[in-house]
């Protein structure tokens, strides 16, 4: 016979087990309150973002003041301080909200003109009609890839390279950015040379990721993170000798060198080109030495300096290529490094040697395919050769007006860099030009020197304002430098003059 749990005892037990989850602890409210919180903000951003009403003064500064707050508590607070234009204007308010062409209007309604092209990304400038409209078509069919099915739109961009690229350049393997495609260079060098070293530049700028980091030419950004990948060395940037002498110096070491890397043109050195016979002479070097070639067109390629590829004002054909920045139009994060089908065999016996699930997505794809098309329908590589000849013409003569201030124009294409004398006046260059509605910023390998990196098809009208207000802002930095330096003279001669009317001895 069973025994009998007595009433009072069962409904103890029972209230024993019920009331602890019946009955939330104060830490579990505290987090559905989080979480509710969380929702609402959500819906709020959302609102923002997506809603496409028109903003009223209340809803901007709301956006100013969240925008704010979420940099300095969530974000990179550093990032605030940092940037040359906004911050030497004293003017934190300049929220970006839309753009089209080569204009950029703030969440206040100011109006820029856009001569920074995101670093090298807006080649067919902000929202070209022609790239949005195949990135919202791809988006209503498939955003994304279902990564064992065949996407159409990786092998019809991949052809367009393959065709477009210069000498026996064909395989194509799509990433987001350009760091990724330097990585993926240098592994796939090293997995068909089988040798470790590499030789690389001062001055070189090719990502930061840590094998990107390990082939840059500049310590601020490498020592934080060292030890990097061990064989890699560096010779002057343009001197064909220094590479020279360091290929025989490591090969009489015994060292086993995969590539030698490069940019065609230096872009975050400051718009730096190199000596006509730089990089044929190089590839030479590449041959007689049996290393491999791999060049770093993530900023120059797609049309920048004037080219398709920059390596061709030389008739240059690397072993590897890397592009990005542009190659997505200006629309959609993606990049991509190629190489000859000799050197793609070694990664075809396993395809996931090297993967990304994000790489060559559908939308990204979409992007490339019409910004391709935009690059060939609209000429941009010659409209850009035509307006670098112009704007370097009136540069050139901006700067021997201003010898004292402004040191150097150079550049190819519409990768332009102005040298200015210190840091300081390159700040102060960027801040008065923001003032007059004009976005440009430093170069991450000199603060001193201002690129003009704008839309290949930006309008002359907009150069020429561009000009105007870089020659006003070029007089006015004259003249408050003369003005500090005649200040700072009266105060050393303060200084030095006897007081209370008694000689240097007191007499």
């Amino acid at each position: 016979m069973d025994e009998k749990v007595p009433e009072t005892t069962q409904t103890k037990d029972a209230a024993a087990v019920v009331t602890p989850a019946a009955v939330p602890s104060s830490r579990e409210t505290a987090k559905l309150n989080k979480i509710d919180e969380i929702r609402r903000k959500s819906a709020d951003y959302l609102d923002a973002v997506s809603s496409g009403k028109k903003l009223d003064p209340e809803d901007k500064n709301w956006i100013i003041q969240h925008t704010l707050e979420n940099f300095d508590d969530y974000f990179n607070r550093g990032f605030l301080h940092y940037r040359k234009s906004v911050a030497e204007a004293e003017d934190f308010a300049a929220i970006e909200w839309t753009g089209q062409g080569s204009i950029i209007e703030d969440i206040m309604g100011r109006k820029f003109i856009d001569c920074l092209g995101g670093f090298g990304v807006y080649n067919m400038g902000i929202r070209h009609p022609k790239i949005i409209a195949a990135v919202k078509a791809q988006l209503e069919r498939m955003p994304l890839s279902s990564q064992e099915l065949l996407d159409p739109l990786r092998g019809f961009l991949a052809e367009l390279l393959g065709e477009l690229a210069p000498g026996d350049l064909q395989e194509c393997f799509f990433i987001s950015n350009g760091t990724d495609a330097v990585e993926g260079a240098l592994k796939l060098a090293r997995l068909y040379t089988k040798k470790t070293g590499f030789i690389s530049t001062t001055g070189a700028f090719h990502g930061k990721s840590m094998g990107s980091l390990s082939v840059m030419g500049r310590a601020v950004y490498r020592k934080p993170f060292q030890p990097l990948l061990s064989d890699v060395y560096f010779v002057d940037y343009g001197d064909v000798k220094d590479m020279e002498r360091e290929l025989k110096k490591l090969t009489d070491l015994g060292e086993d060198i995969a590539a030698i890397i490069l940019e065609p043109v230096q872009g975050e050195a400051g718009a730096v080109v190199p000596p006509d016979d730089y990089l044929p002479r190089v590839r030479q070097l590449c041959d007689e030495f049996n290393v491999l070639l791999i060049l770093d067109e993530v900023q120059t390629g797609m049309g920048r300096t004037g080219k398709m590829f920059a390596c061709e004002h030389w008739n240059v054909v690397p072993d590897i290529l890397c592009l990005g920045k542009a190659l997505g139009g200006g629309v959609m994060p993606l990049s991509a490094f190629m190489s000859t089908p000799k050197i793609w065999k070694v990664l075809e016996d396993n395809p996931f040697l090297h993967s990304s699930t994000f790489g060559g997505n559908p939308l990204a794809c979409a992007a490339g395919i019409a910004a391709i098309n935009v690059m060939l329908e609209e000429d941009l590589a010659g409209q850009a050769a035509a307006k670098g000849d112009y704007l370097m013409k009136r540069l050139n003569a901006l700067q021997a007006s201003h010898p004292d201030i402004l040191k150097q124009v150079r550049g190819k294409g519409l990768l332009i860099g102005l040298e200015f004398t210190d840091r300081f006046i390159g700040y102060r260059v960027a801040a008065a030009l923001f003032k007059r509605g004009v976005l440009v910023a430093g170069t991450l390998l000199s603060a001193r020197t201002i690129r003009i990196e704008p839309a290949l098809n930006i309008s002359y009208e907009l150069l020429d304002q561009m000009l105007e207000k870089l020659a006003d802002a070029l007089k006015q930095i004259e003249r408050q430098l003369e003005k500090e330096t005649k200040e700072k003279a009266s105060k050393d001669k303060d200084a030095k003059e006897p007081k209370d009317g008694k000689d240097s001895k007191g007499a």
